[in-house]
Parts: structure tokens; sequence; C-alpha cells
């Protein structure tokens, strides 16, 4: 991933549909992120990995036209995402916010009709179409048989595949999760991000993802973005971002890092003050 790239001007597709130019953004007098560039690939998994309070969140908000930026702009297909129409770029674009909330006693079934109203117009009113792509994103996250179940009465993993059903309802291209794994515990983190890398997989989405779990980031990544204290760090494979000095510089951690007998890529095992046997460094060459 380019970090400081522009899209070409030689006239062909550029490789990305989402981007972030130059952008500063912040909330009331405090900066998070200032002058930040930032390409998101067409067609893989990008995942912003950092310390707390690094500006991952306020990023993919701004990527979402959720916060506007001070400075710069987000631009979609090459507009100014700012400037265009809230259901255009609903069409497009899908953000599930970190723990959302449904309104008490909305099912499952209304929630994920929810996606659809962006296609909805006084012309164009509820159609088959839309009852089929509600059924359809329902057998996709594997929740049929909790349609009419309210949503504040599903468990954590069975709440988060409703919210990515609704986000898979609405029909968009480019997908927005942060922290999609909040809250969950290990089986069904792997069971959300199953889901997510089956979207990818098998339906060609974009998805940009802010996640903690730094081996699930690796395992379920084709890049990563590190950020730290407002800005971009590194940005490439797994295999290119991961490392020792990384992680010690970036989030502090000691830690070693080998090959992961499952995925084939970097396995991050941290090493806590328990396991540090004399002679051996904790701060990485």
């Amino acid at each position: 991933m380019s970090v400081h790239a522009h899209p070409e001007t030689t006239g062909a597709t550029p490789p990305h549909r989402l981007a972030a130019e130059n952008i500063s953004v912040g909330y009331g007098d405090r900066i998070i992120i200032e002058g930040l560039d930032l390409e998101i690939h067409t067609g893989v998994v990008t995942t912003v990995i950092g310390p707390n309070g690094c500006g991952k969140s306020t990023l993919l908000r701004a990527l979402g036209r959720l916060l506007s930026p001070r400075q710069g702009q987000v631009t979609l297909d090459g507009k100014a995402i700012g400037h265009m129409k809230t259901r255009d770029v609903a069409r497009t674009l899908g953000v599930l916010p970190q723990s959302p909330i449904a309104p008490e006693g909305l099912t499952v079934a209304d929630l994920v009709a929810r996606g659809r109203h962006p296609h909805q117009s006084w012309i164009r009113q509820w159609s088959r179409d839309d009852e089929s792509e509600v059924a359809r994103a329902l057998k996709l996250t594997g929740i049929e048989d909790l349609a009419e179940r309210p949503v504040d009465q599903l468990s954590g993993g069975q709440r988060q595949r409703a919210w990515i059903s609704m986000a898979l309802a609405q029909g968009t291209d480019v997908l927005l999760l942060d922290e999609p794994t909040t809250y969950l515990d290990l089986a069904h983190s792997i069971e959300v991000l199953d889901l997510v890398d089956r979207m990818h997989d098998e339906m060609g989405r974009t998805v940009v993802m802010v996640l903690h779990d730094l081996n699930l980031a690796v395992r379920y990544s084709d890049r990563l973005v590190v950020m730290h204290e407002g800005a971009i760090v590194a940005s490439g494979t797994p295999s290119e971002v991961i490392s020792e000095k990384m992680l010690f510089d970036v989030f502090g951690l000691s830690a070693a890092v080998i090959d992961d007998p499952v995925s084939d890529r970097p396995l991050i095992v941290p090493i806590g003050t328990r396991h540090v046997r004399a002679g051996a460094g904790i701060r990485p060459a």
C-alpha cells in the first residue's frame, strides 16, 4: 500500500476506490490526525492497528463520512465524499461503528431491512428485490432462524452477525468495520472474522477493519496499516509490517515473532517479565 501515493494520471482505473488526501481530523480543539494520506486498495481486506488513542477509529470515521476533516478530503471513486449525496454514499459505502445499538424491541429482520433504505425513494418503494436481499443476507450470516428475535436478546456473536447482515443487505462494495469483535470471546471473534473473510473472498467486498487483536489482524488481513500518535508509520502485507522492533517501538510490546504453523504468516508471542530469561533482551535490536 502506498501511504502517500495519489491516483494514477495515465487514464487507467486507479487501484483504489477510497482514499484520504492530506486529512486532519479531531474533536473540539483537539487534533487527532494531521496531514494523513492513505489509499485503500480495491478488493482486499485492510486492517488498521495501533495502540489505544492513536487515531484508528477516528480515521475510520473520517473514511466513512461520520467525521468531517478540518483539512484535506476523503474521496470515494475519485469524488470528494463530503460533497456527495448521503444516499449515493450509502449505496457504495457501508459503515459498522463500534458497539452499535439497536432500538429496543427491534427484530433482526427489521434491523437487516434497514440496510435497504438507501435503495428506497418515493418512486421506488419496498420490493421483492429488497425482500430477496434481506433473506440472502440473513442466510449468508447464518441467522435465518433468528429473524423474528429482538436484537437486544441476542448473544454478542449473534448481535454482531445481525449488524453485519444489515451491512450486507445494504449491498455496498466497500465495508468499514470498527472493532467488529469488540466484547466477543475468541470463538465468536473467529466466527465473525470468518464471515468477513467470506464476504471478501466470495463476494468481492473491499473491507477496512480496525482490530485490537494483533494476531487476528495478521490472520485475516491482506494489508496492515500501523498507526501511532495520529500518523501512519508502516503499511504493507503482514509479513512486511510485523517485526519485533515495530511491536516494541509502536506498542511498547516485547514479543517474539515466529512463523504461524497454521496460516504461514507471522505469529506474535508476547514476552512478559515472568518469561524473560537471564541474558534475554527485552528490547529487540
